[in-house]
């Protein structure tokens, strides 16, 4: 669909929820969704409430193909390769869980990674017998050079007489926010005979991606990040020659598929074990998980529906959430003085890969350094220079100023020598919404370089 019903902008915040005071300028962290969503899980949630057995036992599997059919056909997969989790954390967890590792096998995933994912595979690590190694770097970085440090750290753990059995990475890393090269290391792990995990928590909805032709052999996106769906929901894409690796879902719940050694269980109290079998082990495995409310699941027709009649479509809008954020991003870091994170190499006139997004990720002129190091010593001259344990307290109190003074927020956080500050663009946000936040930005950094904070 090419046309559009609401201009966006300021013009598109009549769909959304926001209290008319508040500026959501961080759509990355939870995601928000357009008050017609909003009406049709309400109409889900009242058919479970008026009627709950046959909406269980029977509507609910129902609407949840109509659903798995309709993020299918975005992502280019079948539907009986997608199936919904509750988050992407979750979706990694189960992949990670039912791998199953063996003594001297070892998964490598990356630096920076999302926080719980790496608690995680820490987690994990307690339970089972598998080993992890991590891709440590900073950004910005060329992609020549993490590629080499993947390669890397695939060598040495080899070397080390560990069978190197997964990689976990992100399509779009959560902090700082840049588009990561997950193409080029999907192809690798496929070269290396590696099972790629990729955490595409940011990838539907705000980056166009092609399974058929990504061919990852998991991936999983939350759908109420960036395609409008109420929290919490997200799919878990599954090729089919990976299927059976996945016997259980966490937690384990009726659909469970035991070893052929183990016990035998009771069949499922919602299937009528008469019905003739029309969906594969897998898709019954992640049908229903314990009770809960999975209205979310369902809303994805009626998301894609509003991003179709409302925004014009998936081009339109991926189109110009990223445009919104670079050029907010850019506007930005004029009113701070400084600039936008993208690779070191990048030549005239190249577009960055890395800003291909709709998150962007600005350097503030706050400065972080041990004891003794002088402000000469950075690459660019900083406002002010904070201590290892000034930067935690410094980048809390400019976010907790955000939120009780201004009325918006806006992640704040350390990576490298520097504090930097994450942007989500989004269909209701234009670039005057980042320029004005800019100049509150530049004055609550001359008031870090004061420790302000510190009274």
């Amino acid at each position: 669909m090419t046309g559009q019903s609401t201009p966006f902008g300021k013009p598109m915040l009549k769909h959304w929820m926001f209290d008319p005071a508040y500026k959501n300028l961080n759509h990355g962290s939870f995601g928000a969704h357009p008050i017609p969503v909003k009406d049709a899980q309400r109409a889900f949630m009242d058919l479970a409430d008026v009627r709950p057995d046959p909406y269980i036992r029977r509507h609910h599997a129902e609407y949840l193909d109509e659903a798995r059919e309709a993020v299918a056909k975005v992502l280019n997969a079948q539907r009986d390769e997608c199936v919904f989790v509750k988050n992407a954390t979750t979706g990694v967890a189960t992949v990670l869980y039912n791998l199953a590792f063996q003594p001297g096998e070892a998964l490598i995933y990356f630096e920076p990674v999302y926080g719980a994912v790496e608690k995680g595979v820490v987690s994990l690590q307690e339970h089972s017998s598998f080993q992890s190694r991590k891709v440590s770097f900073q950004f910005p970085i060329t992609e020549d050079e993490l590629e080499r440090r993947f390669r890397e750290v695939v060598r040495q753990t080899r070397e080390e007489g560990l069978k190197v059995r997964a990689s976990v990475f992100d399509a779009i890393v959560s902090n700082p926010g840049v588009r990561f090269p997950f193409e080029r290391i999907t192809a690798i792990c496929r070269e290396e005979g590696i099972l790629s995990v990729i955490d595409a928590a940011h990838g539907i909805g705000n980056i166009h991606l092609d399974m058929e032709k990504l061919q990852p052999d998991f991936f999983v996106s939350n759908c109420h990040k960036w395609l409008y769906t109420p929290r919490s929901c997200a799919i878990l894409y599954t090729p089919r020659r990976n299927q059976h690796l996945l016997r259980t879902t966490m937690p384990t719940s009726w659909g469970f598929i035991p070893a052929p050694e183990s016990p035998e269980t009771l069949a499922s109290v919602l299937e009528d074990p008469n019905a003739p079998v029309t969906k594969t082990a897998f898709e019954r495995l992640f049908q229903f998980v314990a009770t809960s409310d999975d209205s979310a699941y369902i809303c994805v027709p009626a998301a894609l529906k509003f991003r179709a009649e409302v925004c014009g479509g998936e081009d339109a809008i991926i189109a110009y959430i990223q445009r919104v954020a670079n050029e907010g991003a850019d506007a930005v870091a004029a009113a701070l003085g400084t600039d936008v994170m993208q690779e070191p190499d990048l030549k005239p006139g190249q577009e960055s890969r890395m800003r291909q997004c709709a998150m962007t990720t600005v350097r503030l002129p706050i400065a972080v350094a041990p004891a003794g190091k002088e402000a000469e010593s950075f690459d660019h001259i900083p406002l002010g220079v904070l201590s290892e344990e000034e930067a935690p307290n410094a980048f809390s109190w400019i976010q907790t100023q955000l939120l009780d003074n201004h009325n918006t927020f806006l992640p704040v956080f350390r990576h490298g020598p520097w504090l930097w500050t994450r942007l989500s663009g989004q269909t209701y946000l234009e670039t005057s919404d980042f320029e004005a936040v800019g100049v509150v930005l530049r004055d609550l950094c001359e008031r870090v370089a004061k420790k302000e904070f510190k009274a």
